[in-house]
């Protein structure tokens, strides 16, 4: 998968949190936003795979974001946002392998049966006497 640097657009806002004064004055909060529909990086296929995985970080135009704070320097902030995107992407990318199903063994169904009947017994003891058994 190439790097989608190129396509995300950047916008900046004050950060909240500690840096005193910095934080009145600069804008060290970085949002990334990329239009998933308008990448000619990825193909159609790759693009709806994107948009059904990631659909609760893609808003209503298309667009998806990720923000980041971290630093307080902007351009950190800025290349966390690339690697935040990146991995996001990579990650739904990702082709999850179908489980095949297996039948217990014999020695499992055995053990399993020798455990329950142990259980059973323990249980049945710890009922009161009654003079009638």
């Amino acid at each position: 998968m190439a790097d989608i640097k190129k396509e995300i657009k950047f916008s900046t806002a004050r950060s909240s949190g500690k840096g005193g004064q910095n934080v009145n004055k600069v804008e060290t909060m970085v949002v990334g936003f990329w239009h998933v529909d308008s990448s000619f990086i990825l193909s159609e296929k790759e693009k709806k795979i994107i948009a059904e995985k990631l659909s609760n970080k893609i808003n209503n135009d298309g667009f998806l974001f990720v923000k980041s704070q971290l630093s307080r320097a902007q351009l950190a902030n800025k290349e966390d946002v690339i690697k935040k995107m990146n991995a996001l992407i990579k990650k739904a990318l990702v082709v999850t392998k179908k489980r095949k199903q297996t039948k217990p063994t014999k020695a499992s169904k055995e053990s399993r049966l020798f455990n329950k009947k142990i259980s059973s017994t323990k249980k049945n003891d710890r009922k009161k006497i009654t003079p009638n058994e």
